[in-house]
């Protein structure tokens, strides 16, 4: 696609474009967004760029995805600042619906899984994952990409939309992008921007404490609890923090091991002062 970025907020006008699209030949890639962009975001989009002739994004701050109590109304925005960073990395088109054309007064149709959503995040935010794949699925059938990129800081979210891919059929190639972190090693979030100078600081706790773990099962240690256990003092010991999970988990089906004896995910959802920050790695033990 040739001249200055597009935005469309209509759906109908988007699900034309893309067909447009399709019928030439064009390759669709698409990367979902809430906005307010960061390099991770960027990342997102470099990658895009590489599967695609036309490359898509959109930004939508799905209200079925936020809970009660949630920062649905006071989510960060910046409509100008994100179209200029989406083109600056060669987006062709944003799709910016509006709630109520993605969700009319008697809608009543979801997408839920089973299993996954049962761990890590989903208890203590219910609903979350089935606004998440919901989305995802009506996304999807308005964009029509064949590839669609997501981060693994969100690595449930990417495990649930490459679960649902399988599951209903669909034939669009997922692509998982790695953490794009902060010189001193936070994980890129929107959210980041609610922290206070000192609240910062402690939120490099979640990361310190995965470097940690790293460090100890390269010494040989493979104990979960032993790695959770030393995680959770390290992160208890920063002011502001109060520790929603930290999980040492299978990274296919989230269900919890007592043993680190293949890569194997480390998660943690904390919060510091009253935001709510995720980060992960995979932990690799040193064969013996």
């Amino acid at each position: 696609m040739e001249g200055h970025i597009r935005i469309i907020t209509a759906i109908d006008d988007m699900q034309q474009e893309a067909k447009r699209l399709l019928q030439t030949g064009k390759t669709i890639a698409f990367v979902p967004t809430m906005g307010y962009f960061h390099e991770g975001h960027l990342a997102l989009m470099r990658e895009g760029r590489k599967h695609g002739d036309a490359l898509i994004i959109s930004i939508f701050v799905n209200p079925t995805q936020f809970g009660p109590g949630e920062d649905l109304q006071t989510y960060p925005s910046d409509i100008d600042r994100d179209m200029s960073l989406a083109e600056s990395v060669g987006v062709d088109v944003i799709f910016a619906p509006e709630a109520e054309a993605m969700y009319d007064k008697a809608y009543q149709t979801h997408v839920d899984l089973e299993m996954l959503p049962r761990y890590l995040c989903g208890p203590s935010r219910p609903g979350h994952f089935r606004g998440v794949a919901t989305v995802v699925t009506k996304l999807f059938n308005i964009v029509k990409p064949q590839v669609a990129i997501f981060g693994k800081k969100d690595y449930q979210q990417l495990l649930i939309i490459q679960r649902m891919v399988r599951d209903l059929r669909l034939d669009i190639r997922i692509i998982g992008v790695p953490i794009v972190r902060e010189a001193d090693g936070l994980a890129m979030s929107s959210r980041n921007t609610y922290l206070s100078e000192d609240e910062r600081r402690s939120a490099l706790s979640l990361f310190q404490s995965l470097q940690q773990a790293q460090e100890t099962v390269a010494q040989g240690i493979r104990d979960a609890r032993e790695l959770i256990r030393g995680a959770s003092e390290l992160i208890r010991s920063y002011p502001y923090t109060k520790i929603d999970y930290v999980t040492v988990c299978d990274p296919e089906t989230l269900e919890d091991v007592d043993r680190v004896d293949g890569p194997t995910l480390m998660a943690l959802a904390v919060w510091v002062g009253k935001t709510r920050l995720i980060d992960n790695t995979i932990l690799e033990p040193i064969e013996d």
